[in-house]
C-alpha cells in the first residue's frame, strides 16, 4: 500500500491511489501510456470496470486523454498537478488525523522526521 491509500477506501479509490504515486514516482510521465484496463485489473486481481473507474477520474481531471483504440496517455503537465492536487487532499484530508494521533500517542514530530522508514 502506498502512502495515497488508506486500507478502508473503495478499491477503485486504491487503484487511483496507485496509479497517482506511480505517476508522482516518475514510473509514467508525460507522454507515457498507462497499462490497459485489463492488464491493471489481472495485476491488481480487480474487477475491469473497477479499474476503468479509477481511470475514469483520471480522464475527469485532466491528468489523461483516451485515444481510442490505443489506450490512455499520460498529459504533458499532470504531474505538477496532481502533485499539487494529492498535497491539497493530503493536507486537508489525512494530515489533521494523522496530527491529531501523534498527539494522542505524544509522539515527538522531529523524532518522528528523525526516523528512518522501514
Amino acid at each position: 500500500m502506498t502512502a495515497l491509500e488508506h486500507d478502508d477506501s473503495p478499491v477503485y479509490l486504491k487503484l487511483r491511489a496507485s496509479i497517482a504515486a506511480a505517476i508522482l514516482r516518475g514510473e509514467y510521465r508525460a507522454g507515457d501510456q498507462l497499462p490497459s484496463v485489463r492488464a491493471l485489473a489481472a495485476e491488481h486481481g480487480a474487477n475491469p470496470l473497477t479499474v476503468a473507474k479509477a481511470y475514469q477520474s483520471f480522464q475527469d481531471e485532466d491528468y489523461v486523454e483516451v485515444r481510442r483504440g490505443v489506450g490512455m496517455f499520460v498529459l504533458p503537465g499532470a504531474v505538477e498537478r496532481l502533485r499539487v492536487a494529492e498535497r491539497e487532499r493530503f493536507l486537508t484530508g489525512h494530515w489533521p488525523r494523522v496530527r491529531e494521533h501523534i498527539a494522542l500517542l505524544g509522539l515527538d514530530v522531529n523524532e518522528l522526521l528523525d526516523r528512518e522508514i522501514a
